[in-house]
């Protein structure tokens, strides 16, 4: 229902206002489409079953645009005081004192992160309940460039590796240049032990392809090699969400992959946006595949002897 400046969207349970439904945030230039608000609230509730299993209980991190793709944007962490008291919060301590994180577990609080001008929802690798325990273990393959056979030929090469080491991995494009591996972990390690085998993974696949692959963080030490990126495997980092929007024209969207659409030459880390992300989902390419955690140690013992 629209009224005066504000759309009453139906989320679940809720009612939720959707202000100024008709504000511009990703404005049409060439062949990106132009996208308001109420287009991304109603994206984010088609898309609310397949997203919400992997934002439930986990802290966030939004990327917020106000003013629209082309304003200001800010990453916030502590959850404003107006927010409803329905939306659900959690306080995690930081150096300095504790942040109050927001913790989406229902449609409804998608639809109103979308009235607040959400694009993007980075979300922590643990849960509430355990969080300094990550249940998901992530390898970021960041491309120099926004070729995507470089990524496509990486993520084969680390897909390969990981069923050597008997660990089940998913998929992911980010939306933007490069692709998500996925692990599932089983919550009994910290975030130290899981960086450090992310870490040995990763050195080990680069020590294999010295000329296409780095695990190099500083820019300059990585020359036109793809980058394999564990850093998001710590205390309080975070990781772009499945099915999340990003903040590039056209509102191309993070999705799931089946490892076999990897060989797809139409697919690139841009190729879904909120106007077909939803039938990707409906495919459910990741079925099964994250349901159980991996414990790390049998993969480490693989991992070292195949290391010698």
């Amino acid at each position: 229902m629209t009224g005066g400046d504000a759309r009453t969207v139906r989320a679940g349970r809720r009612t939720v206002q959707v202000r100024r439904p008709d504000k511009v945030l990703f404005p049409g230039s060439g062949d990106a489409k132009e996208y308001t608000k109420s287009d991304l609230a109603e994206y984010y509730r088609s898309v609310a079953s397949f997203m919400l299993p992997h934002l439930r209980g986990r802290p966030l991190m939004l990327e917020r645009y106000p003013d629209g793709l082309d304003g200001q944007k800010f990453m916030q962490k502590n959850t404003p005081e107006y927010y409803p008291d329905w939306i659900t919060r959690v306080e995690l301590p930081k150096e300095d004192g504790t942040v109050l994180h927001t913790v989406c577990d229902d449609s409804a609080t998608l639809v109103y992160l979308a009235d607040q001008a959400c694009l993007t929802l980075h979300r922590f690798l643990s849960r509430t309940e355990r969080i300094g325990h990550p249940d998901r273990l992530v390898f970021d393959l960041d491309p120099p460039g926004d070729d995507f056979e470089p990524v496509r030929a990486a993520a084969g090469l680390l897909g390969e590796l990981l069923d050597e080491l008997r660990l089940p991995s998913a998929l992911m494009t980010t939306g933007s240049r490069g692709l998500h591996v996925i692990v599932p972990v089983n919550g009994r390690h910290d975030f130290d032990e899981v960086r450090a085998f992310a870490r040995d993974v990763a050195d080990t696949l680069a020590a294999a392809h010295p000329g296409t692959l780095t695990t190099a963080a500083r820019k300059k030490d990585r020359g036109d090699r793809l980058y394999l990126d564990v850093q998001r495997n710590a205390y309080a980092q975070t990781a772009v969400a499945p099915f999340t929007v990003r903040a590039r024209p056209g509102a191309p969207v993070a999705v799931p992959l089946a490892w076999d659409q990897l060989a797809d030459p139409e697919v690139h880390a841009r190729r879904w946006t909120v106007a077909d992300a939803a039938d990707q989902g409906r495919g459910n390419p990741w079925a099964g595949v994250l349901r159980t955690g991996r414990s790390l140690g049998p993969a480490r013992r693989r991992l070292d002897k195949l290391r010698g």
